[in-house]
């Protein structure tokens, strides 16, 4: 996870978990959990993100 995978999960979570993943189901979950409330989002942006 570089710095600009860390800067766009604080500004957008869906971006980075799309860019790492591309639109699959991790990018729907994240984006699903970004509109319900943005927190649990950004959290699981960090969580797919640090995966390796």
């Amino acid at each position: 996870m570089n710095i600009i995978h860390i800067i766009l999960a604080i500004i957008f979570p869906p971006l980075p978990v799309a860019l790492k993943y591309g639109v699959t189901k991790v990018f729907w979950i994240n984006l699903i959990l970004t509109l319900i409330f943005y927190i649990p989002g950004l959290i699981h942006a960090f969580v797919v993100l640090a995966k390796k």
